[in-house]
């Protein structure tokens, strides 16, 4: 099934799977104002929608996504106050997204063919997994044309290394597949006809899992990154005694015991 509107189509070709594809190929499927409203809208509906257990963002074109659309944000300092208003409300509503994607209780994979830059490598920073095509680039060039990748910083140093982070921002040098994977940019990469192919399998292996334990388990490793050890134990170790006592938890302890297939009713 796909539910279409001019710039994002959303698919659903497995039970529980979303595919989001941004659609705005002749834009390089630009992050304007309107793509992050539609992203958003989306995420935040599949959030609370309990058929929905997985979320792919994928695009159409030979451009992943290039970032902040250019024109738009030059069409807005011919405003009054020359753009500050627009570009406040621009750059928060972006990060709001990115910040979306991090929250949301379903498990979000990027879905990359292509060239991503600046906030649309940001964008797949942002997500949990992400996998490309072999011949898939990746840059954060804001250096080059004087508007420092400052908000796409946010996710990237979050993913890589702060070296390999600060070598992207300064240089805005483009890397191909292979060094995207091995800073962790990315999970892996594939061919280009392997690609949707082997998103599909990972986003079906983690849709067997239990909703509500990935909820759990998503919620607790991204706030956990931002403790300090004691307290990331403290609170890690609470989660895990909460959860043990759940019926998922005692249901798959149980099937693992006696050597058969869980049986979520959690997610019924």
């Amino acid at each position: 099934m796909s539910k279409k509107n001019k710039s994002l189509l959303k698919e659903i070709k497995n039970p529980g799977i979303l595919r989001l594809v941004l659609n705005e190929s002749k834009n390089k499927n630009a992050l304007s104002q309107k793509m992050i409203s539609n992203i958003k809208e989306a995420i935040s509906i599949a959030s609370s929608d309990d058929t929905v257990k997985v979320i792919i963002i994928a695009a159409n074109g030979s451009v992943y996504s290039s970032g902040h659309d250019l024109k738009e944000i030059t069409e807005a300092r011919s405003h009054k106050d020359g753009g500050s208003s627009y570009f406040k409300d621009l750059f928060n509503s972006c990060s709001d997204l990115m910040k979306l994607i991090v929250e949301c209780p379903k498990p979000i994979i990027a879905e990359v063919n292509g060239v991503a830059t600046a906030a649309g490598c940001q964008l797949i920073a942002s997500c949990d997994l992400a996998i490309s095509s072999d011949n898939s680039r990746f840059a954060t060039p804001g250096v080059n044309i004087g508007l420092f990748c400052s908000t796409p910083m946010v996710a990237l140093s979050r993913s890589v290394s702060k070296k390999d982070a600060m070598k992207m921002l300064l240089t805005g040098d483009m890397i191909n597949a292979k060094e995207a994977k091995r800073i962790s940019l990315i999970n892996d990469y594939v061919s280009e006809s392997d690609l949707e192919d082997s998103v599909m399998n990972l986003a079906l292996k983690i849709s067997q899992k239990s909703l509500k334990n990935i909820k759990i388990g998503k919620e607790a490793f991204y706030k956990q990154l931002y403790l300090d050890l004691s307290d990331a134990y403290e609170y890690t170790s609470a989660i895990m005694a909460e959860n043990v006592l759940e019926d998922y938890a005692i249901e798959g302890i149980n099937a693992f015991l006696e050597k058969r297939d869980p049986n979520w009713c959690d997610d019924q």
